[in-house]
């Protein structure tokens, strides 16, 4: 999409974003005591954890858009802290409302920016090298919305899998894979495979080594092949690909193993 205008760009990934919370809105507001303080796919969270996380995380993403539309400087870290701090010390209860009104609230920001804000505006998050542009951020929020909207979801739906409208705008944040594997896990092994992907198509090269990285183009040199549909890829990254949420579709050969990937990728 690198030829695409910058303002439509930003209008898919708002869209998206709008259709994502709706969908796990609908599931929250009929959540229970129970349901909140049941297991989530996020390691070590309840449910009421993650929407926390997403709740928090929509309240320091909705003052930081608003101060780069205000033209002032970034917040200071401490303003983190304390939003953390606050949602950590609520009830279960407590954090589930406030995520539907704080994501609700990031939704409509990101819907009221005009035209030229949308193609314009530049957001200062302190832990890039350069203010970023609003399809960016949101593209950023949309992949952490996805992704812990399916901890939740699948909880109850073991079928469950990532929005269909958010998956093809995430597939764009995905460069470098440093930060989430594990090359170590390897033990030693080295292996390129040429990856296919469905819905939608992609293709491209995983190339297993120290470290571990992806070639937008298929190899030449590939030792075996990995088709799965794009949805599953992105799991399959996040640590998300467990033997229960697999797809039949799956299909993996080569000297390298579903279960080495999966402790190549063991989540985060």
């Amino acid at each position: 999409m690198s030829n695409a205008d910058p303002a439509d760009t930003a209008d898919t990934v708002i869209a998206a974003l709008r259709t994502g919370y709706e969908r796990l809105a609908e599931l929250v507001t009929n959540f229970d005591e129970d349901a909140l303080a049941g297991p989530s796919a996020a390691a070590e969270w309840d449910i009421a954890q993650v929407l926390s996380h997403l709740g928090s995380g929509a309240e320091i993403m909705t003052n930081t858009v608003q101060l780069a539309l205000d033209g002032k400087p970034a917040a200071d870290g401490d303003f983190n802290k304390n939003v953390w701090a606050r949602w950590d010390s609520s009830s279960r209860q407590e954090q589930s409302a406030g995520f539907l009104v704080w994501n609700e609230k990031l939704t409509t920001l990101f819907e009221s920016l005009d035209d030229d804000q949308r193609e314009n505006l530049r957001i200062e998050l302190g832990y890039l090298p350069a203010p970023a542009d609003v399809a960016t951020v949101a593209r950023m929020r949309l992949s952490e919305l996805t992704y812990h909207s399916w901890d939740v979801r699948v909880a109850s739906d073991p079928g469950a899998t990532l929005d269909a409208g958010a998956v093809p705008q995430i597939l764009q944040t995905v460069g470098d894979l440093s930060w989430i594997s594990k090359p170590a896990n390897l033990n030693g092994q080295q292996a390129v495979l040429n990856v296919a992907t469905t819905d939608p198509a992609t293709a491209f090269s995983l190339r297993l080594d120290d470290p571990v990285s992806i070639d937008p183009n298929p190899a030449d040199d590939a030792a075996g092949t990995l088709t799965l549909p794009a949805e599953s890829w992105l799991r399959l990254i996040a640590g998300r690909l467990s033997p229960d949420h697999t797809p039949a579709t799956f299909e993996l050969t080569g000297p390298i193993s579903l279960a080495t990937l999966r402790t190549v990728f063991p989540g985060y």
